[in-house]
């Protein structure tokens, strides 16, 4: 399997990582009016394909361990297990902060639920495999953390009338913040080598990891189609059978395109230089600020919004890109 070896080749794995998480998004604009349960079935099924597609590319190549497929076939059962695991508490985390979003708000519920996501993945992965300057690595943390609530803000000044925050939006963020913080500590234990077993690596635990997301999505995903938390009615199930095919497509491209952004993660994690699984994953949760720029440069959201939400906007790429740069030296120091 391919590993990188030099600092560069992981970092720009990692930015990888953060321009694929802040981007996937983007393709449900391709489906206006698409009930997000409809859009979730394909999604899952194209992280799959993604996990696939770096596998037997990559995972494939290269002089660092098994081979894609052996890897697979050799994975011990405890390492699987922890893949597996990760994967549903991820996909349940995400279905939630949707949910939320749709309640609480964008302004509400992202910064709540990505912003505990951050800091209780970082701390705890962190912990799992100690790695990069700790000073530098959580002060970056506190920065993007900063930048999140910057952003929060610039959306809050845009709305004329923003959404009315509940108290069941707002447990909902917190419960997929803490969720979604606490799967990366699970796929770093499965991509952990054992004491008689050589680490299954990234690209298998990445396949495990898809399909732990796959499978725990027929159950959540009927369930939320049946009682929906946003108080919408029922989504009908017919309505996927009669989307168009551009819009299944869409939602495959929008799976593969999470899924590379979560190998090239895992697979920065596991380099043969100092950079560990907090500092990858902190990296990588700089996705809010990628998906920022979308919103500002490409679909123009804040055409028109006053100066003050222009001013916080100005302040939150400061931050971010502060934040960033102090994550990424950490290992050097």
């Amino acid at each position: 399997m391919f590993l990188p070896q030099t600092y560069a080749a992981a970092l720009s794995l990692m930015l990888l990582s953060m321009l694929c998480w802040g981007s996937w998004a983007n393709t449900l604009k391709l489906t206006p009016g698409y009930r997000f349960q409809l859009f979730y079935w394909d999604y899952a099924i194209g992280v799959v394909l993604g996990a696939l597609a770096w596998g037997f590319t990559l995972g494939s190549s290269g002089s660092s361990g098994f081979p894609f497929w052996e890897a697979v076939t050799h994975t011990p059962a405890e390492a699987i297990a922890y893949a597996l695991c990760g994967g549903i508490i991820f996909n349940i985390a995400n279905l939630l902060l949707v949910a939320a979003i749709d309640i609480a708000g964008l302004a509400v519920a992202f910064p709540v639920g990505i912003g505990l996501a951050l800091i209780v993945g970082t701390v705890s992965s962190y912990f799992v495999h100690p790695a990069a300057n700790p000073l530098l690595l959580f002060g970056g943390v506190a920065l993007v953390t900063i930048a999140i609530i910057l952003d929060a803000a610039a959306y809050r000044r845009r709305e004329s009338t923003a959404q009315a925050t509940t108290t069941r939006g707002i447990v909902l963020s917190l419960v997929a913040g803490l969720l979604m913080g606490s799967f990366y500590p699970l796929v770093a234990h499965a991509m952990a080598a054992g004491p008689t077993t050589p680490s299954p690596g990234p690209y298998a635990v990445a396949l495990y990891f898809s399909l732990g997301i796959l499978a725990s999505t027929v159950p959540a995903n009927w369930l939320l189609m049946k009682k929906p938390l946003d108080g919408k009615p029922p989504v009908d199930g017919s309505g996927y059978a009669r989307a168009p095919l551009g819009w299944h497509i869409a939602a495959l491209i929008g799976g593969v395109t999470w899924c590379c952004g979560a190998v090239a993660n895992f697979v920065a994690s596991q380099s043969h230089v100092n950079i560990g699984p907090a500092v990858s994953y902190s990296i990588g949760q700089g996705a809010t600020m990628i998906s920022a720029c979308w919103g500002v440069f490409v679909w123009r959201e804040f055409a028109g919004a006053p100066n003050s939400a222009r001013t916080l906007l100005v302040l939150m790429f400061v931050f971010f890109l502060l934040g960033l740069g102090t994550i990424a030296v950490a290992p050097l120091y």
